[in-house]
C-alpha cells in the first residue's frame, strides 16, 4: 500500500516526534483494534471506552505506531508512540491537515439531513468513483470522532471527497464542516427528528444549516425545494455567500424531477438541469431515494462533474445493509422477503419504508408485514408521532404489524384487530412471536432507531429461515 502519512509529516502536525521504534510506513488510521490493519496509526480515544487499555493490542496486530496521551504508560512490547495532551483534538489537526494538503483541482462534498444522509453519501461515492479517485465516510462516520477519522484517512492524491455529518445538538455541525471545507453541501431534508433537543423544527433547519458555514467561497448549498424550512435554509445559505441550489419535484426547483416511475425493484427519472435532460435508472426503490438522488445531481453538478458517466452508476448501486437491504428467505417450503432497514428511524424515513413496503407487488409477495421499533430522540411530541404512523400504515395497505417499545405501543393500539400481529415491550421479547408467524409469500420490513435493537431480528431471521440471495 502506499504510504498515507510519512513520519515527517505527523510529527510536524502533532507537534511531537514519534517516541520509539519508527520502522514501516503509515499506511492507514483506525480507532478499532477490531479491525486495524498492519502499518496503521492507532489513536487511543477516549469515548465509550478508553482507546488506551488496546494499544498493546493494537501493536500485536501490526500498527506501525500509537496516537495516545502523555499519561500513557508504555507497555513491553509497545511501538513507536506518538503523545499528545489530547487524543481528539491531534486527530481534528490530523483531519484538518489532510484536507489542507489535498490538490486544488480536488472537490469536496458535505452531506446532512433529517433523513437519508448515509444513502445519498453512498449515491455520491459510487457516482464520483465512475470519475476520479474518491474517498467517503465508512458506514455512518459522521460525529465528532468520525469527521475528522475520516478526515485523516483521506489520500492526498484523492479527487473527490464525501463526508456525512451528523448531529443531535445545536452546534455539532459548526466545528466539522469548517474541518471539511466543503465546495458543495447538502441538506437532504429537515423533518421532526431529535426533537428531544430542540424546542422546533425550526431550530433543527437552523442546527442543519450550519453545514453550509464550511462551504468554500461561492460554494453551492443543496436544498430540498418541497420543505417547510426551504425559505428559511436558502436566506441562511446568501446570508453566508453561499449559492443556493434548490432540488426536488416541483417545476421551479433548479434540478428538478419529471416523469418518475416507481416500482419494487428500482424506479426511473429523467432530471432536468441547466436545460439538459438526464434519464437516470436507480437500483435502489422508494420514492425518497429518487428525490435523494436529484440532490446527487445537483451537488454532482455544482462541482462540474460530468454527469453522463457519474449517474450510470446508480443502475449498479444496491441498499447497504439496516438500510432497505433486501433478502430472500425460504419459509415453508417457498420464499419470503425481508427488508432490512432496522439501523435507524425517525417520522419520515418511518413512512418512506413503509411506502416502499407497499410499493412490493402482491403477485411476487401477497401478505405485507412491518415489524415496527420505537424511534428515539422524539422529546414530549413522540406519542403523537407514532400514532401519527397509522395513515403510512393504511397508505401501504400492511397486513399485520409486529410493534415493540413503550411509544410504538400507541401505534400498535390504534390499529384494527385484523392488523395486530403482537406487541412486546422489547425486541427480544418479540423475536419468537414473529418467526412462529411467518409464511412464505410474506414480505417482511423491519425498522426502527438503532437503541430499540431490531437489528438482531434480522439476523435471527436470516440464522433461522437461511439466507437464499439477494432479491432481484
Amino acid at each position: 500500500m502506499q504510504p498515507l502519512w510519512s513520519w515527517s509529516e505527523l510529527n510536524a502536525v502533532l507537534g511531537t516526534n514519534a517516541e520509539g521504534c519508527s520502522a514501516g510506513s503509515i499506511t492507514g488510521v483506525s480507532i478499532d483494534t477490531r479491525t486495524i490493519l498492519a502499518g496503521d496509526l492507532f489513536v487511543a480515544l477516549k469515548d465509550q471506552r478508553d482507546g488506551h487499555e488496546f494499544v498493546p493490542a493494537a501493536f500485536k496486530a501490526g500498527a506501525a505506531a500509537a496516537l495516545v496521551s502523555e499519561s500513557y504508560r508504555r507497555e513491553a512490547n509497545d511501538g513507536a508512540l506518538f503523545r499528545v495532551p489530547d487524543t481528539l483534538k491531534a486527530l481534528e489537526a490530523l483531519g484538518c491537515a489532510a484536507r489542507q494538503r489535498l490538490k486544488p483541482e480536488a472537490r469536496v462534498i458535505a452531506v446532512t439531513g433529517s433523513a437519508g444522509k448515509t444513502g445519498t453519501k453512498e449515491m455520491l461515492r459510487a457516482c464520483l468513483a465512475r470519475v476520479g479517485l474518491t474517498h467517503a465516510s465508512e458506514k455512518s462516520y459522521n460525529n465528532h470522532w468520525g469527521v475528522p477519522l475520516t478526515l485523516a484517512r483521506m489520500p492526498q492524491d484523492t479527487r473527490y471527497g464525501v463526508f456525512e455529518i451528523g448531529m443531535n445538538h445545536a452546534g455539532e455541525i459548526r466545528p466539522l464542516t469548517k474541518m471539511v471545507r466543503s465546495h458543495a453541501a447538502i441538506i437532504t431534508t429537515v423533518e421532526a427528528v431529535h426533537l428531544e433537543h430542540f424546542p422546533s423544527v425550526a431550530a433543527i433547519a437552523d442546527a442543519k444549516g450550519e453545514i453550509f458555514e464550511g462551504l468554500v467561497p461561492g460554494g453551492a448549498a443543496v436544498i430540498k425545494y418541497d420543505n417547510v424550512h426551504a425559505g428559511r435554509l436558502i436566506a441562511l445559505a446568501v446570508r453566508l455567500g453561499a449559492k443556493p441550489v434548490l432540488f426536488g419535484f416541483n417545476a421551479a426547483a433548479d434540478v428538478r424531477g419529471e416523469d418518475l416511475r416507481l416500482s419494487d425493484d428500482g424506479s426511473d427519472v429523467t432530471v432536468a438541469i441547466a436545460g439538459e435532460k438526464h434519464r437516470v435508472r436507480l437500483a435502489i426503490p422508494g420514492r425518497h431515494v429518487a428525490e435523494n438522488a436529484l440532490a446527487v445531481v445537483a451537488a454532482l453538478a455544482a462541482i462540474g462533474t460530468d454527469l453522463k458517466p457519474a449517474l450510470a452508476a446508480l443502475a449498479e448501486l444496491e441498499p447497504p445493509s439496516g438500510r432497505g437491504a433486501r433478502s430472500l428467505l425460504q419459509i415453508g417450503g417457498g420464499e419470503a422477503l425481508l427488508i432490512d432497514e432496522s439501523y435507524n428511524a425517525n417520522p419520515a424515513s418511518m413512512r418512506a419504508a413503509l411506502a416502499t413496503l407497499g410499493a412490493v407487488p402482491r403477485q411476487k409477495f401477497s401478505r405485507r408485514i412491518a415489524v415496527l421499533g420505537d424511534m428515539l430522540e422524539l422529546g414530549g411530541e413522540a406519542p403523537a408521532l407514532h400514532i401519527g404512523l397509522k395513515e403510512a400504515v393504511d397508505q401501504a395497505d400492511v397486513d399485520l404489524i409486529f410493534a415493540c417499545g413503550p411509544h410504538m405501543k400507541g401505534l400498535y393500539d390504534a390499529l384494527p384487530e385484523a392488523k395486530k400481529g403482537s406487541y412486546a415491550l422489547t425486541a427480544a421479547s418479540l423475536e419468537a412471536t414473529l418467526q412462529s408467524n411467518l409464511r412464505r409469500g410474506d414480505v417482511i420490513m423491519i425498522k426502527a432507531s438503532n437503541g430499540t435493537r431490531l437489528g438482531p431480528i434480522v439476523t435471527a431471521l436470516k440464522t433461522r429461515f437461511g439466507k437464499v440471495g439477494s432479491a432481484p
